[in-house]
């Protein structure tokens, strides 16, 4: 089982910055996939960004690529997303998720591919 908990959330202004993290516990692997996905009100959940555990291949969502980065520090069971230049939409509680396993790249954008979530953190960008 692995246990994961997001951090770095919090209110930024439009064209801010915020890095969240996603800290994993429990049974964590180098070969884990790791993505990030968020929810904001009134809408359904949407992909973000991924990073294979195999190949370390990063995946974004057309409405980040060139703003947000997703690494990870193996070392520190940690993955954190990088976001630049804010937008107001933007605003939404985002979600770290895990996978034990490395989804083919045409699931790689999918939910259901990840069996580990986190909590959520709140992101808000004002205008």
């Amino acid at each position: 089982q692995v246990q994961l908990v997001e951090s770095g959330g919090g209110l930024v202004q439009a064209s801010g910055s915020l890095r969240l993290s996603c800290a994993a516990s429990g049974r964590t692997s180098s070969r884990d996939s790791v993505a990030w996905f968020r929810q904001a009100p009134g809408k359904e959940r949407e992909f973000v960004a991924a990073i294979r555990g195999r190949d370390r291949q990063t995946y974004y969502a057309d409405s980040v690529k060139g703003r947000f980065t997703i690494t990870r520090d193996n070392a520190k069971n940690t993955a954190y997303l990088q976001m630049n230049n804010l937008k107001p939409e933007d605003t939404a509680v985002y979600y770290c998720a895990g996978s034990g396993g490395s989804p083919i790249t045409s699931q790689v954008r999918h939910s259901q591919a990840y069996e580990y979530w986190g909590q959520g953190t709140q992101v808000t960008v004002s205008s």
